[in-house]
């Protein structure tokens, strides 16, 4: 332990870098997975049999494969079709992908949870199914998608430090770093455990505010 507070104090700045862009890769995964989570969570609903039917293929198919190989796939397979990505870019779509597949049930089933009674009542009022989806639907879907949502996105952060595994610098990767320096390897991942579970009540809080002001939109009960 003698050795290793002074290591870590010089190393502060790579960990620094590495809480960066462990953050970053968080924040960009969880935006396309919620792109894809949105658009496959929809379209797996439409009335067209081929799109739905491309759409449950998607997701099932990122759903049942593991993201440790779809990453591993996308950085070092997809360079000998001629198209190679920065280790971070492969990072972020995996999580996206794999994530948004996910991500697209919890749409779906908060959508086909709001009662068909306030569909029928805008079908009534005139409205087209796009706007019954935008005024009527989706604010009331907002509310249940937000606490399975925040599960999704810690379980995407506790993700992250495969990353680090085609190269991505990110905090699991400095703190390995750190860890070969010193040989303190009870610290470090104590450390690493103690770095993860911050970010992860900082997610938590985050997502608890949004839950509470999506439940007060929808007029329900527990909003702010």
């Amino acid at each position: 332990m003698a050795d290793f507070l002074p290591e870590l104090g010089r190393a502060a700045p790579r960990l620094a870098d590495g809480l960066l862009v462990t953050v970053e890769a968080t924040v960009l995964g969880a935006a396309l997975a919620l792109v894809l989570a949105y658009a496959l969570g929809l379209l797996s609903r439409s009335a067209r049999r081929p799109v739905r039917g491309a759409a449950r293929l998607v997701v099932e198919f990122f759903r049942g494969t593991s993201l440790y190989v779809q990453l591993f796939w996308l950085f070092f397979a997809l360079p000998m079709l001629g198209f190679r990505l920065e280790p971070l870019a492969c990072g972020v779509l995996a999580l996206g992908l794999n994530f948004g597949a996910y991500g697209s049930e919890v749409v779906r089933g908060a959508v086909e949870a709001v009662p068909r009674a306030q569909t029928e009542a805008a079908i009534a009022l005139g409205m087209g199914p796009a706007l019954q989806l935008r005024r009527v639907v989706l604010p009331q879907a907002h509310a249940l998608m937000v606490a399975p949502f925040k599960n999704l996105l810690v379980q995407l952060l506790k993700a992250t430090p495969l990353l680090s595994l085609v190269t991505v610098p990110d905090l699991t990767f400095q703190i390995d770093q750190l860890r070969s320096s010193t040989g303190a390897t009870a610290a470090s991942y104590l450390l690493l455990l103690g770095l993860y579970f911050g970010l992860a009540v900082v997610l938590s809080l985050g997502m608890n505010a949004l839950e509470q002001a999506a439940k007060a939109r929808a007029g329900q009960e527990g909003g702010v």
